[in-house]
């Protein structure tokens, strides 16, 4: 059934508010280009096997990225590193993996490892991903053990050379040495006399032996630099993409590989399990402040040709906050941070996952303890989508599979709402836009809604109406139900499931978007 009035219907009855957006019909030529994997992932190592699979794939991760490269022909790219990873150790005589954990608490009922080593069956497990799919894997800078890091990056390379990876086109992408080394003090891992230049020595140390492994396998090796925690979060000083850049560690042998630069940066750090963070973490004028602050980084690797990526990010650290980072608002807060992004020159965003994790967009092995609180379950919590995941299901869509896809982000004079438009070969095709308003379980007002008055600029052909479908949620609160264009993901197997809405709209008449909603349209 078609509702080409739906448009109208809110414009006449609904509509609280209204606002002007002008869309070019041509992407100038130096508009961003948003690859199929600008919204990738990054695995926490200690549970990686969770994840990928041992013996066989987790169907369930798997169907969830297949799902993407339905839409954009490109697998999300995987980076497997994080803070539990850093002190990884490899024994060639052990098949998989051994974890040592603390006890689960309130704040962190899934505990990162304290010790962790693996064998070659640990990294083998990537033979299990979508086929294309670009891997960055995290080797130990924390134990500055030459012999250790030998091993390990040998063992990688290795895996990566075996037929099963060369016939999936699985491909080793990038190697990075060490994590937050900005914050090694903070965790223990060195003294509080350590500082950046020690930390340059260490790298370019390690770094040699890593190229050593891959000579020897006949293998390239490219390297992410820097890996820092961001100004945010750094207890030292000087740990910033553009000091590294400044220090001459591109002239020196490893650095030579270095091709990309990688920061972390979460929103904040929040143990209240108070939704009103919520309201925060949806802000569009804090997104943006976060994001921000990054340029001059941004500015210095672009100088340099080199690529900027933000190699670990999400909503709030250690985590996630408890009702905030699993809510429905979440998504549509990582839709506009990851498009913000793009704006800025970040190529990439991975956003951290492990088993458990309140931020996580997916949880894809069963659960026996409470993601909020560590109590255990009555009943084990299936392998289930997350409503962030959504977030990646509508930017695949908007991005689209011809490979050069270019965005733009629209001015919108509104306080809560963002807006982005999509081309290819310069001409507009699809936009985007995100009610960032919070609608809570707690209001008693009616849900806002605003009316969007659309009109285009440029001299090409103007479209008289379009498609749409609409990331529905319940409320900003909401853990499940999400929606959009009428199906969910919300299934056993995270596949789609149900059938798909059939609005229309004039471009004359405009469209609303209500509070904490999406609206995806294709101009017909």
């Amino acid at each position: 059934m078609r509702l080409p009035w739906i448009s109208l219907f809110f414009y006449l009855f609904a509509a609280s508010d209204s606002a002007l957006v002008s869309i070019p019909l041509l992407a100038s030529d130096d508009a961003p280009v948003v690859t199929g994997d600008l919204l990738s992932f990054s695995i926490g190592p200690d549970r990686w096997l969770d994840w990928a699979g041992n013996t066989s794939r987790n169907e369930f991760f798997y169907n969830a990225l297949n799902n993407l490269v339905k839409f954009t022909g490109t697998s999300p790219s995987i980076r497997i590193g994080a803070l539990g990873g850093d002190p990884v150790n490899y024994n060639p005589n052990l098949e998989f993996v051994q974890n040592v954990y603390g006890e689960p608490s309130v704040i962190i009922p899934y505990p990162e490892p304290s010790s962790m080593v693996v064998g070659l069956g640990y990294y083998q497990a990537a033979q299990f991903l979508p086929a294309g799919t670009k891997v960055t894997w995290g080797v130990n800078l924390v134990d500055r053990n030459l012999t250790a890091v030998y091993l390990e990056s040998k063992a990688i390379i290795e895996a990566f050379a075996s037929p099963a990876f060369k016939e999936a086109n699985i491909t080793l992408d990038f190697l990075e040495v060490g994590n937050e080394p900005d914050l090694y003090v903070f965790h223990g891992y060195r003294s509080a006399d350590y500082n950046f230049s020690v930390y340059l020595e260490e790298w370019t140390t390690l770094a040699s032996n890593v190229t050593k492994a891959a000579d020897l396998a006949g293998s390239k090796t490219r390297f992410w630099g820097g890996v820092f925690a961001g100004p945010a979060w750094t207890n030292l000083t000087g740990f910033t993409a553009a000091n590294l850049l400044d220090s001459g560690i591109l002239t020196s042998e490893p650095g030579s590989f270095i091709t990309a630069i990688s920061q972390h940066l979460y929103s904040g750090l929040d143990f209240s399990g108070n939704i009103s963070v919520l309201n925060q973490l949806m802000s569009k004028a804090t997104i943006r402040s976060n994001l921000t602050a990054f340029v001059p980084d941004i500015k210095a690797t672009r100088a340099k040709g080199l690529d900027y990526v933000l190699g670990e990010t999400n909503s709030y650290a250690v985590h996630g906050a408890a009702n905030v980072s699993n809510a429905a608002g979440a998504a549509l807060w990582a839709l506009d941070y990851t498009l913000s992004a793009s704006q800025i020159g970040i190529s990439k965003l991975f956003f951290e996952g492990g088993i458990g994790y309140k931020y996580n967009l997916l949880q894809p092995v069963t659960l026996t303890r409470s993601i909020l609180d560590g109590i255990p379950l009555a009943t084990p919590l299936p392998p289930h989508i997350q409503p962030t995941y959504y977030a990646a299901i509508v930017l695949a869509e908007a991005i689209g599979d011809s490979g050069n896809t270019q965005a733009v982000e629209l001015a919108i004079e509104d306080d809560s709402i963002t807006g982005y438009a999509f081309y290819e070969q310069s001409a507009l095709k699809r936009a985007l836009f995100i009610n960032l308003l919070p609608y809570l379980s707690t209001q008693t007002t009616p849900r806002a809604s605003t009316h969007l008055n659309l009109s285009f600029s440029g001299s090409a052909h103007s479209p008289a109406s379009f498609s749409v479908k609409r990331l529905t949620i319940g409320y900003a609160d909401d853990t499940r139900g999400v929606t959009f264009g009428g199906q969910t993901y919300e299934t056993v197997d995270a596949l789609v499931s149900g059938s798909p809405t059939d609005e229309t709209g004039l471009v004359s008449q405009g469209i609303d978007i209500a509070a904490t909603e999406a609206v995806f349209i294709a101009f017909n």
